[in-house]
C-alpha cells in the first residue's frame, strides 16, 4: 500500500457529501494528517453529510450523542451530520483502522486524525486524551503505523473490537510479544523479529475471521 493512505470511500459517500462555504473548508473536504509520520487522509472538521457511514457507533457522552466510524467523529447539526473533533474523555470502542503508536513514559498513546487515545481496561475502550506536551513538541518513541484492517463481511465496530482483541490474545500466546507493553531491553533485531512474528500471527487470525489486512 502507498505510504499515504486514504480512508475507504464508503466513509464519505459522494452522494451524501455537502461542503460548507466556511473558511475551515477553504482547502477542500480532505486533508493529510502527517503528524508523527501518520500519513493518512481524513475529511476536514466542518464538512456536512446527509447520512452517517454504515456500521458507525453511537456514543453517549455528557447527555450528548456522537457518532464514530473509521477514526472520524460526527455530531448532529440540524438535518445533517457534521465532522467534529471529539471531546476529551469520550470513549471509542475501537481504534481507527490506521493508527500510530507513540510511547511516552512507558505508556502507549494511539494517534490518528489529530486525536490521541489511551486504552482504559476498566471501560473496555479507548479514551480520547490530551497528550503530554512532550509528545506534541518533543521526540517520543514513534512506532511505524500499525496494520490496516478492513472488515470484508461488514462487521460492526463492536465485532471488530472483539475480533481484534481475541486475535491479539492468540498472537500474544503464540509469540510472547505484546505491543501494548513497553519495549523490552533486548537487541533491536530480536525485538523486530518478535514484532514481525506477532504481526504475522495477527494477520493470520484476522484473515480467518473475514478481514482484509495490509
Amino acid at each position: 500500500m502507498n505510504k499515504y493512505q486514504t480512508l475507504p470511500l464508503t466513509l464519505l459517500t459522494i452522494a451524501a457529501l455537502s461542503i460548507s462555504a466556511g473558511n475551515a473548508l477553504a482547502n477542500g473536504p480532505y486533508r493529510m494528517d502527517s503528524r508523527h509520520r501518520h500519513g493518512v487522509t481524513y475529511p476536514n472538521v466542518g464538512i456536512h453529510l446527509n447520512v452517517l457511514p454504515p456500521h458507525h457507533s453511537t456514543i453517549h457522552y455528557h447527555n450528548d450523542r456522537y457518532h464514530y466510524y473509521g477514526g472520524v467523529w460526527y455530531h448532529k447539526a440540524g438535518p445533517d451530520f457534521i465532522v467534529v473533533a471529539p471531546p476529551v474523555g469520550i470513549m471509542a470502542p475501537i481504534l481507527p483502522p490506521h493508527y500510530t503508536t507513540i510511547w511516552y513514559s512507558g505508556i502507549p498513546y494511539y494517534y490518528g486524525n489529530t486525536t490521541y487515545y489511551v486504552w482504559r481496561p476498566e471501560k473496555n475502550g479507548y479514551m480520547v486524551v490530551e497528550p503530554p506536551d512532550e509528545i506534541v513538541s518533543g521526540q517520543p518513541r514513534v512506532l511505524a503505523p500499525e496494520l490496516y484492517v478492513y472488515p470484508k463481511l461488514g462487521q460492526s465496530e463492536q465485532q471488530q473490537a472483539d475480533d481484534r482483541f481475541e486475535c491479539h490474545k492468540w498472537a500474544l500466546k503464540e509469540t510472547g510479544y505484546d505491543p501494548s507493553q513497553p519495549p523490552e531491553n533486548v537487541p533491536t533485531k530480536e525485538r523486530e523479529s518478535r514484532r514481525d512474528n506477532y504481526q504475522r500471527a495477527i494477520k493470520a487470525c484476522l484473515d480467518a475471521k473475514g478481514y482484509s489486512i495490509r
